[in-house]
Parts: structure tokens; C-alpha cells; sequence
């Protein structure tokens, strides 16, 4: 757990979750180094074939993906999307449910050969997992980032999914960030 105040076990505390991520591809066991590689490999085909990047969260998660967004389309050249429009969401959220604010454009946007990046520190996130699914259906590859419980519903979910192993949204979401910008610098151009 990492909820120490002294500043230098802090740091240990971070690198050591760090250093521990869990990954798999499909369900099975890799290591980060070769998750990683295979998530930029994917990321370069995209390029490649021009398809296009979804990233999604809820709150810190969300202003990650936003940033990602970003951040992919600059330094990497990628077509990248997020559905974090206000007035999309609180249409979406009306009129159907919260749970279907990604899905539901997901469903309109989403093709073959897309890429769904999808960040929930707890894995078990609604609106979350209802995508996941939709991108399954669509043929899509799904990447999943999440926290807390090594048994989340979002894990289960993704073709690649990295875990990382803390209980607590501050520590997930630093470490999440700090995986999305390996990510990020591996696939700039």
C-alpha cells in the first residue's frame, strides 16, 4: 500500500509497484517489457493503416486519456479519439444511462482494426466494461490499464491488459500515468 508520508519510502514504494505490474496478453502471463512491445507494435500497425486510437476513463482516468489523446497525435502521428465532449455525456447520460457514454459512440465510431485503450483504477467500472464489450463485437483490440483487485472485471476484458497492484486511486492513477507515457515515448516519432 502507498500511503507513506516520508518522501524517500514514498518513491520506493512507487518504483516497487512499478516494477511489479502484472501483464498479460490474451490471459496469459507476460513480462512488462514484452507487453509493452507488443502494445507498440500494435500502436505502429494503427499508424500504419491509418486506424484510430479510443482512450477512456472515468475522472483522473478520463484527464489521462484526454492527455494521451493528445499526446499520441502529436508525437506519434496517430488518428486518437476520446469522447470527453460535455455535452455528448450529459446527452448520453440523460437520455440513455452513465453506463453507455462510451459504448454508445464507440458503437457509431469504432471499426475493425481500431484500438480501445480503456483506464479504470478499479476495473469494474460500468460505462468501462460496456465499451470493452462493444469493442470486442466490433473486432477491435482493447488495452486495458487497471488497479485494485487482480480478479477486475476490466482485466478480464482486454488483449492486453497491465495491472498494477496498489489500493489506492493516487497511487493507481501516478502509476498509470507514468505506463501511458512508456507507452507514448516508445511509439513518438
Amino acid at each position: 500500500m502507498l500511503n507513506n508520508t516520508d518522501w524517500k519510502t514514498s518513491v520506493q514504494d512507487y518504483s516497487n509497484a512499478l516494477l511489479g505490474i502484472e501483464v498479460t496478453l490474451s490471459a496469459d502471463p507476460v513480462t512488462p517489457d514484452t507487453g509493452f512491445s507488443q502494445l507498440a507494435k500494435i500502436t505502429c500497425n494503427l499508424r500504419k493503416n491509418n486506424r484510430t486510437i479510443y482512450l477512456i476513463g472515468n475522472g483522473a482516468s478520463a484527464s489521462m486519456a484526454s492527455h494521451l489523446c493528445a499526446d499520441l497525435a502529436k508525437n506519434a502521428r496517430i488518428h486518437t479519439q476520446v469522447f470527453s465532449d460535455l455535452s455528448l455525456i450529459t446527452a448520453l447520460a440523460n437520455d440513455l444511462s452513465y453506463a453507455d457514454v462510451f459504448s454508445e459512440p464507440l458503437k457509431t465510431c469504432g471499426k475493425e482494426g481500431d484500438l480501445l485503450v480503456a483506464i479504470s483504477s478499479s476495473g469494474e467500472s460500468a460505462n468501462i466494461i460496456k465499451a470493452a464489450n462493444i469493442a470486442r463485437q466490433l473486432n477491435m483490440t482493447t488495452i486495458t490499464f487497471t488497479a485494485f483487485s487482480p480478479a477486475n472485471t476490466l482485466r478480464k476484458s482486454g488483449d492486453i491488459n497491465f495491472f498494477v497492484n496498489v489500493g489506492s486511486y493516487g497511487a493507481a492513477e501516478s502509476c498509470h500515468s507514468m505506463m501511458l507515457h512508456h507507452w507514448m515515448d516508445m511509439v513518438s516519432l
